[in-house]
């Protein structure tokens, strides 16, 4: 999006300089624009009634595709890049009061977290029909990458020898190295000496030949593969399994994250494996009620 209004730009330009992921970065703006169209008001004039006036709007406003109204967690997000412009605003000094500081909004419903089993990953990897798509799976499975970081991973970010992948621009430009394991390693080794082919010969010590795209997975037409193109393959490898749950990419990084926790890691390493900045964010992986430890035999 390329906002007209130049407040919705800045607040882009905000977003983008504390770090947020370029998905929020996208649709964040697009919200407070729809936003300020909606109240055709200036920033100082608005209050507290035009807010709920604007959520009450989306609760009744259709979707643009599709049949049926905007979902709880869609309208959240509206109200989460609300709270985000108006506290930037008052930072600047630009409203003396905060508008929605006072506002209580119902909180959406989350469905409950898909995790897979260690045999249904086993089935995914044995569903692949390319080295690209066990490549996939070694990269939001083995890896626990987030969608976006994914779409960010280049060839360099790997090292092979060292059996580490550098994460680069994580969540709120946090880095972090994530340790291959030897499975991981293999997959991703596969796929860039066979399918990708950009290394100059099959030794393990060759060094990675120059190429115009950096990225590490290419799409049919050799360039970066983005998120769409991910889901897509996930998509593909699950129309030959058995597996009837909803899965996405972040599934597999549940997947991964809980798998890790139940065989015993402790969860500051989970932690720092999936790049959260709080120890509360990993603790929602710990599962309360006492169960086997799983044997790490997926991947």
């Amino acid at each position: 999006m390329k906002p007209k209004n130049k407040l919705v730009k800045n607040f882009k330009i905000h977003l983008e300089r504390l770090g947020f992921s370029k998905a929020m970065v996208y649709q964040l703006p697009c919200h407070i624009d729809d936003f300020l169209k909606f109240t055709v008001k200036e920033v100082t004039e608005i209050e507290s009634e035009d807010i709920l006036n604007f959520h009450k709007h989306l609760q009744e406003r259709p979707r643009k595709r599709g049949a049926g109204g905007l979902s709880e967690s869609y309208i959240n997000h509206h109200v989460y890049g609300l709270k985000l412009f108006f506290g930037w605003q008052q930072e600047k000094g630009a409203i003396l009061e905060n508008p929605i500081s006072g506002l209580e909004f119902k909180k959406p419903r989350s469905k409950p977290r898909e995790i897979l089993t260690e045999k249904e990953v086993a089935e995914l990897f044995e569903a692949c029909e390319t080295l690209k798509q066990r490549a996939v799976l070694a990269i939001f499975y083995g890896c626990g990458l987030r969608r976006s970081e994914g779409e960010d991973l280049d060839l360099k970010d790997i090292h092979f020898r060292a059996g580490i992948l550098y994460v680069r621009k994580g969540k709120n430009s946090k880095r972090r190295a994530v340790p291959l394991s030897k499975q991981v390693k293999t997959e991703l080794w596969n796929y860039a000496i066979n399918e990708r082919k950009l290394i100059n010969n099959t030794s393990r010590t060759s060094s990675v030949a120059e190429m115009n795209e950096t990225a590490f997975v290419l799409n049919q037409i050799h360039k970066r593969s983005s998120g769409s193109t991910y889901n897509k393959i996930l998509k593909s490898i699950l129309e030959r399994t058995s597996i009837t749950k909803e899965i996405t990419l972040h599934c597999l990084r549940h997947s991964i994250a809980t798998h890790l926790l139940d065989s015993g890691l402790p969860v500051e390493y989970v932690r720092d494996f999936l790049g959260h900045k709080h120890l509360e964010s990993t603790q929602i992986y710990v599962r309360i009620k006492n169960k086997h430890l799983w044997n790490l035999t997926a991947i």
